[in-house]
């Protein structure tokens, strides 16, 4: 079984791929660039077709231990068969500006506070975080806000890359939400977003900060003594960013 694409590649949106177990209209793909749900970020859709003219909508995607499993809104292809896939790119890019948009404000809280994430949603229009704060309110929130932003703009490189399990188990920075648990694997995956922080992580994100867009703070809550929530927006991309790749 390959490695999923999506680990290493988030700006791969078509590619033909092999059916390597499918039930009813669930199927397993090799290697996938459907990234499914996790971490607070939303499974990929989108679509795929052949063999012959098969066409099927992909209306989720779950981890199943280490499988992948895509459901599809028809019975699947064989096992076997060769299928074209293509992603809804939009939705896709719209999760990685707000996935890395939360990792960065993440390395600000923790820079400030050394506080951890208590929770995190992402949506293709919006973003929450949780964070364990004792002492918060709308003045602070905008200040976050505006430190999120120069990092925006510093245009900083975000990377993939991988460390041995044990390197990270020294590390608990790199595991925010729960800094007593790595991944049960070999190799721990972090996104490095250069010079400023870095993440044990397994989503989607783009290539620079400036990608992300300037935050706007919408709405801040307390759910709790300590917990502080905040709910970010984030600008349309720029004309272009959403277009389908040549191949």
């Amino acid at each position: 079984m390959g490695a999923a694409s999506y680990l290493t590649d988030a700006y791969l949106r078509q590619a033909e791929l092999s059916v390597v177990d499918a039930v009813d209209s669930t199927v397993e793909l090799d290697p996938t660039i459907f990234c499914p749900t996790g971490g607070g970020q939303p499974h990929d859709t989108g679509t795929l077709t052949g063999p012959g003219s098969g066409s099927w909508a992909v209306l989720n995607v779950e981890k199943a231990g280490p499988r992948v499993l895509h459901h599809l809104d028809a019975p699947a292809p064989p096992a076997g068969s060769v299928v074209h896939a293509r992603l809804d790119w939009p939705r896709r890019y719209a999760h990685m500006r707000y996935h890395t948009l939360l990792h960065i404000l993440s390395g600000v809280v923790f820079r400030r506070y050394q506080a951890g994430i208590t929770g995190g949603q992402i949506a293709e229009d919006r973003a929450r975080m949780d964070f364990s704060i004792p002492e918060f309110d709308a003045a602070l929130a905008h200040e976050l806000i505006e430190e999120v932003n120069e990092v925006v703009r510093q245009d900083r490189e975000v990377v993939v890359r991988y460390i041995d399990r044990a390197e990270a188990a020294r590390d608990p920075t790199l595991v925010r939400v729960a800094p007593d648990l790595i991944p049960d694997v070999d190799q721990v995956r972090l996104i490095d977003i250069r010079g400023f922080d870095v993440q044990a992580d397994g989503g989607t994100h783009v290539h620079r900060t400036s990608e992300v867009g300037e935050a706007r703070l919408s709405k801040i809550e307390n759910k709790g003594a300590r917990n502080k929530r905040l709910y970010l927006v984030l600008p349309r991309p720029p004309v272009g960013e959403a277009a389908d790749p040549v191949l």
